[in-house]
């Protein structure tokens, strides 16, 4: 399972074939995303009360990104334009991701509801969601508009669970055929 926000938030575009306009996507991740190695841009007192871009359209992600974008979809991907974010909280990824796409939102509602219809832990939300209601679990909740020829993915996950020990568990339940759930029924910080 791929567990970069923006990555997920593209997949059913991808695996429809409808990937064909240059992508844009911004996302902001939380402190607990730079590593843990301690510099200057990871301490509280820098980041507290701040934004700040970093490799701007040249994040190391972003192969991966059009690796499995290209595998699933069979096809050449577009360009992704791709601006990273150091946000001003400790957990979680909330990317915004903009491309041309010629869909309704009721067609585009249905594509991304069939798409994660068999996932246990990615959920099509109806309405534009918050950080907290994925901080502290292993879901990723992705939100679809459609505005002038544009769809519009908000796509969010807790870095730390579903972005990595969360989703090890879960690829060790599959991996030992047991119900991919097991061990990650947590609560977020709202709900």
């Amino acid at each position: 399972m791929f567990c970069h926000s923006h990555t997920t938030g593209l997949l059913p575009l991808a695996k429809a074939g409808l990937l064909k306009e240059e992508v844009q996507v911004t996302a902001l991740t939380g402190s607990t995303g730079a590593g843990v190695k301690p510099s200057a841009t990871t301490h509280f007192s820098w980041r507290d009360n701040n934004l700040s871009t970093y490799k701007v359209f040249s994040h190391q992600h972003l192969i991966e990104i059009r690796r499995n974008l290209g595998l699933l979809s069979g096809c050449e991907v577009p360009a992704i334009n791709f601006i990273p974010m150091r946000g001003d909280f400790a957990r979680g990824i909330f990317a915004n991701v903009q491309t041309g796409c010629q869909l309704t939102e009721e067609e585009a509602t249905a594509l991304y509801k069939d798409f994660y219809s068999g996932s246990a832990f990615t959920f099509h939300c109806p309405f534009a969601p918050d950080l907290k209601q994925v901080v502290n679990t292993n879901k990723c909740l992705i939100h679809t508009e459609i505005h002038n020829g544009k769809i519009v993915i908000t796509s969010i996950l807790d870095n730390l669970l579903k972005g990595a020990s969360g989703q090890a568990v879960q690829n060790m339940n599959i991996m030992l055929g047991l119900d991919e759930r097991t061990g990650l029924s947590l609560k977020a910080s709202a709900f």
